[in-house]
């Protein structure tokens, strides 16, 4: 499908124009449904989620409503750290492509993230996206690890201004590709937040993987 920017989703410099959520709901990560390896060392396939870790809307890390870290300015993502799964990977721009889907990054590089620059920057108020590959023909890619993680475990983004957004987790779950609640994943809750996205859930050799891992994440810190 195409995307459809309305009037409204003008930016001003130097920011680039902005997807409503509703359209990333529908186009986000459709060029990341990977086959998976079919050698035996991935037969079990990359962690899922587990139920106890389904996002809520409490403030995580026992941070006192009210005493929020204060959004930062429009930065571009350098790179992304998640300590408890070992990732420390750079980051690239991605928007969207000819036919307006959201593009991932190229699947040959293994330890490559992606921020999709139509919504906010990491540590913005808003949410800000951040993709990556679970796996390619080579093996476990960067987000690989991703359905492992757990509350309280952290994301840092190292911005090029030289400051590094630190973002704790508060919900890691596994959606359905055609009942993905975009509004649920996407829309704006008030405060500076970040989705980490891969692919997750069920797999086939004909259809890739049926689901997306997303990773729920609030600003706790800036460095």
């Amino acid at each position: 499908m195409s995307a459809v920017w309305p009037a409204e989703a003008e930016e001003e410099a130097p920011r680039k124009r902005r997807a409503p959520w509703g359209v990333i709901a529908l186009v986000l990560l459709t060029g990341l449904a990977l086959i998976r390896n079919g050698s035996g060392e991935f037969d079990v396939g990359p962690p899922q989620p587990a139920g106890a870790a389904a996002a809520d809307s409490r403030v995580p890390g026992g941070i006192a409503a009210g005493a929020a870290v204060q959004p930062l300015p429009y930065g571009v993502p350098d790179r992304v750290r998640i300590p408890a799964i070992r990732v420390d990977a750079p980051v690239m721009e991605v928007g969207l492509d000819a036919e307006g889907w959201v593009d991932a990054p190229p699947p040959q590089d293994p330890n490559l993230a992606g921020w999709f620059t139509g919504a906010v920057s990491p540590g913005e108020k808003g949410t800000a996206i951040v993709v990556g590959h679970v796996d390619n023909a080579q093996g476990p890619a960067v987000f690989y690890g991703l359905g492992a993680l757990k509350k309280g475990n952290r994301v840092e983004i190292a911005r090029k201004d030289a400051k590094t957004a630190v973002f704790e987790i508060y919900g890691i779950e596994v959606f359905a590709k055609n009942n993905f609640p975009g509004d649920r994943v996407y829309a704006s809750k008030g405060a500076a937040e970040l989705r980490v996205i891969t692919c997750g859930g069920g797999f086939s050799q004909q259809n890739g993987y049926d689901g997306n891992v997303v990773v729920f994440a609030r600003l706790v810190e800036v460095r």
